[in-house]
């Protein structure tokens, strides 16, 4: 079993506690007919911070947030969310893909129908709006803001939920810098108020900005999981070395 990582990443007193975590994944094993994708991968994670998933294309990323998220149910092994099966913990997370989904309705309409699902108080919209840069825009339709428009409003439908656990699959992969930018300051600020984030991305220097602990994952398994610094530092094994100085991992 893999080490715990819990790094403190604001001041006592500002986050909430989630009763989700610490989270233990042990033996999770992902097959598709004779494909086997995750190789009964072990994993624990602690209750603050934001971890950040890297790997190379193939190495299953995106498909181990899924099953986290209780949205693929696994071959073999276990998930516990402190005692929480996977598939019981989904409403109180949330997940952003790379690819934003959004309704065909407006902005405002957007944010309307989570909150009004969630049972939240219509008037946090307003809040997200804000936050989002988004409120000169909030009669427009959806479909008609940019990529990275679409993914704060994405972004923000999922923070509209108030998840412990935001799951977040390469959110800024083909935006802007300034969309980037925005997105992590919205990411951070929901980390240090105690939203508990699991960020996979391809891009290292996203990854240096805003990890605390970094998973490493090559050829269905765990290779690494260290505080981020040490990892970018010094990473152990060969193939997170490789990755780390921009060689191919196979």
């Amino acid at each position: 079993m893999s080490e715990v990582i819990s790094l403190r990443v604001a001041a006592p007193g500002t986050q909430r506690a989630s009763e989700l975590l610490p989270l233990t994944v042990e033996g999770l094993t992902l097959a598709f007919g004779a494909e086997i994708v995750l190789n009964a991968l072990d994993l624990e994670l602690g209750p603050e911070g934001c971890t950040v998933i890297m790997g190379p294309n193939g190495a299953g990323k995106s498909l181990l947030l899924k099953a986290l998220h209780g949205l693929i149910p696994p071959t073999a092994g276990r998930i516990d969310w402190n005692g929480t099966p996977a598939a019981q913990a989904t409403r109180r997370q949330a997940l952003v893909f790379q690819k934003p989904v959004l309704l065909r309705r407006s902005v405002a309409a957007n944010l309307d129908f989570v909150l009004k699902a969630r049972g939240k108080d219509p008037a946090r919209r307003a809040e997200l709006l804000a936050r989002t840069g988004l409120a000169h825009k909030a009669s427009q339709p959806a479909r008609l803001l940019s990529g990275g428009e679409a993914q704060r409003l994405a972004l923000a439908r999922a923070l509209a939920t108030d998840p412990e656990i935001l799951f977040l699959d390469e959110p800024t992969a083909s935006l802007d810098p300034a969309s980037v930018l925005a997105i992590e300051g919205m990411v951070t600020a929901a980390r240090d108020q105690g939203t508990r984030i699991i960020f996979v991305t391809h891009d290292i220097g996203q990854a240096r900005r805003m990890a605390d602990d970094v998973v490493f994952i090559h050829r269905g398994r765990v290779a690494e999981h260290r505080p981020a610094p040490a990892f970018f530092n010094a990473p152990h094994s060969e193939a997170a070395r490789n990755y780390v100085n921009g060689r191919i991992v196979v």
